[in-house]
């Protein structure tokens, strides 16, 4: 790995666990003056490492990150006795003690919840936590959120006020304030998660590195007493269920491969049996989440030793009870793409007739993937085809643009 993928592999699995680190050690209301520091010391990584990096880069990136930090705060001369108190006596023990692994996961739950506090609008929450909890640069988290970069910007900048002007406690919530902190917390490493397994990137489809991060992430909620729930379980088996299949998404030459083509081989069944030792947990509850559904699904598609032999019936309960209590145009989407895999044509353009490709945003090329599907198998050759031109006009991914030139070449050839 070269210094530059090196610096950027860790930037990526670093960002967090610093900032969350250094806010514990300085407090919130320093945020923005943490995430200089931090951003300071990968720019001085990058000009330190040019004549070989570090014995342990981690450790050095830590290091250089709370001393640059300290290093700021006595240049604007603001906290100094605090300061003091943290480079030498017995407050230094206790500020090395906050580096151990295990204090590092605490003060990342707390960034995480800090992230979803209620004060922050709901729609703010989700940028800043992919900002401060992963690393997220601002296009990234537009890519994520399918949103205008500018947006994403606008909402970090609130966030930050909001925190700012708020005397917002660093810890995780307990009590009644618990179960809907959780929610949102559960939803942003779901939001992490999808934009690894199907990123919005125009050179990359899959993006494993946030794929990792986000197991990470559930594996440090499970870790708690107070976030071991139930849904964290059936979000965790989710993420392991769609793991499993990353190998087999794409072959040697960036090509998609679907999932009737997929070679099951190369499905990673540790991953599959740690899901399903989740779901196992997941399930010892009343009442059942949309993690908990879509994860059913997943692993009805694992359960599968063939495409053919997949339980399309099955799968389409499942995405009809998840619309009960999530309804999307995605689902509608899904359930159509299941009634076809079905034969049930007319039931499958019943539901396409109730989906608004606007609704889709920056995925409305699956919607009209899914239309040159069901023409092309009720013979309606030409309009299968002004529908995948349709859908090669609005996809960015190339990977995603192959496979529906692919597609196209199919139609034609009938």
């Amino acid at each position: 790995m070269s210094e530059q993928k090196l610096i950027d592999h860790l930037f990526r699995h670093q960002y967090g666990k610093m900032v969350s680190i250094l806010t514990r050690i300085f407090g919130l209301t320093h945020l923005g003056i943490i995430e200089d520091a931090v951003q300071d010391t990968f720019i001085q990584a990058m000009v330190s490492w040019r004549n070989g990096l570090p014995e342990n880069p981690e450790a050095w990136l830590t290091k250089a990150a709370k001393n640059r930090t300290i290093d700021i705060f006595r240049k604007l001369s603001a906290d100094k006795n605090r300061v003091l108190k943290i480079e030498s006596g017995p407050a230094a023990i206790a500020i090395s003690e906050l580096f151990l692994d295990t204090e590092i996961e605490d003060s990342q739950l707390r960034m995480i919840f800090t992230a979803c506090h209620p004060v922050l609008n709901s729609k703010d929450q989700i940028s800043f936590a992919l900002k401060t909890v992963s690393g997220f640069s601002s296009k990234e988290i537009a890519s994520a959120l399918l949103l205008k970069e500018e947006t994403v910007k606008k909402r970090l900048v609130r966030a930050r006020k909001a925190i700012a002007g708020k005397e917002i406690s660093f810890q995780i919530p307990i009590g009644k304030e618990l179960p809907e902190r959780l929610n949102r917390v559960l939803e942003v490493i779901y939001l992490i998660f999808n934009e690894g397994f199907h990123s919005n990137k125009k050179e990359s489809l899959i993006r494993k590195d946030l794929c990792g991060e986000a197991i990470r992430l559930c594996k440090i909620l499970l870790k708690n007493t107070l976030t071991r729930q139930p849904s964290t379980y059936a979000l965790f088996a989710l993420l392991c269920f769609h793991s499993a299949r990353l190998d087999s998404k794409m072959n040697t030459a960036n090509e998609i491969i679907d999932l009737k083509n997929q070679d099951r081989k190369k499905w990673y069944f540790p991953l599959i049996k740690l899901g399903s030792e989740a779901m196992t947990k997941a399930v010892e509850t009343d009442t059942f989440t949309s993690y908990h559904y879509e994860a059913t699904i997943a692993m009805e598609h694992l359960k599968a030793p063939t495409f053919a032999a997949t339980n399309w019936a099955k799968i389409l309960n499942w995405y009809e009870q998840l619309y009960i209590i999530q309804p999307s145009p995605f689902n509608l989407l899904n359930q159509a793409m299941v009634q076809i895999q079905q034969e049930k044509f007319k039931e499958a353009l019943s539901l396409l007739k109730q989906i608004q490709p606007k609704e889709l945003e920056q995925r409305a090329y699956l919607y009209y993937g899914a239309y040159a599907e069901y023409f092309a198998l009720t013979g309606v050759q030409k309009k299968a085809l002004e529908s995948i031109d349709t859908a090669l006009d609005l996809v960015k991914n190339e990977a995603e643009r192959q496979f529906l030139l692919k597609k196209k070449l199919e139609i034609k050839s009938g």
